[in-house]
């Protein structure tokens, strides 16, 4: 009967220990867990050079976000230039999955972190540019409020159509992916969107026709800021035959 009982006490003090032992680990992990929510790492914005935001969310499409990504960030490593601090911005803190499938965690959060100044947006093409993201009020006034100080707006491919919504385009010629413009110009009939161009400039306002072509009207802007030289050899460093005169497009202004 005595062993019977210190058996019964053994395990009682056994669960209890591993009930605790349970509690503390999970404490534990929990606040290791609001310790890194905590700690969020925001990227180096360095003085005196251009800050240059991409407009990120679910379904961006890779290319036209990484292809004027790369020519921007590679300014960096060019002398005697104002350089270009290049950051993603989204809706949320949690990583964004472009359309092909990659993971990103997004740099800003511009619902509720504080930014830094925006001279230059890129709003890359993204899934549903074309029908609910023209519904999402919280982007569209992002886009509004950047638009009023910025140096330079731009889009790529469909990133035209939440411009357009955003109402930043009125006045101006642009255009958008090849396939899409008579979309556009449906849905958007008073403005002037072009056909059988790269990219078009108007103003501060730089919309192309995408995909691959995005390397061209990042390198044109590049050579507006910089000149030809600096554009040349940054498209060298990527292996693009870097020719303006060879690239279909329009400059207003």
């Amino acid at each position: 009967m005595v062993k019977t009982q210190k058996m019964k006490y053994l395990v009682v003090f056994l669960v209890l220990l591993t009930a605790v032992s349970c509690k503390y680990s999970s404490d534990a992990k929990q606040g290791k867990t609001s310790k890194l929510i905590q700690e969020k790492q925001f990227p180096s914005i360095k003085a005196d050079r251009y800050n240059v935001a991409f407009l990120i969310m679910d379904g961006t499409f890779n290319t036209e976000l990484t292809a004027p990504f790369d020519i921007f960030q590679h300014t960096i490593f060019r002398k005697g230039i104002k350089a270009m601090n290049v950051f993603t911005v989204a809706n949320t803190d949690a990583a964004i999955t472009t359309f092909e499938g990659m993971r990103i965690l997004p740099d800003f959060n511009y619902l509720k972190d504080a930014l830094p100044t925006i001279d230059i947006l890129v709003v890359p093409s993204a899934e549903h540019h074309l029908d609910s993201d023209l519904n999402d009020t919280a982007m569209l006034d992002f886009i509004r409020q950047v638009d009023k100080d910025a140096m330079f707006v731009t889009s790529h491919c469909d990133g035209a159509f939440v411009l357009a919504k955003a109402g930043v385009l009125k006045g101006k010629v642009s255009t958008t992916f090849p396939s899409d413009i008579d979309t556009m110009r449906a849905l958007f009939p008073t403005l002037d969107i072009r056909k059988k161009v790269l990219f078009v400039h108007d103003g501060k306002y730089i919309t192309s026709s995408g995909g691959a072509k995005s390397f061209e009207a990042a390198l044109y802007l590049c050579e507006y800021l910089y000149g030809k030289e600096i554009a040349k050899s940054l498209a060298g460093g990527l292996v693009i035959d870097w020719d303006l005169l060879k690239v279909p497009h329009l400059i207003i202004n």
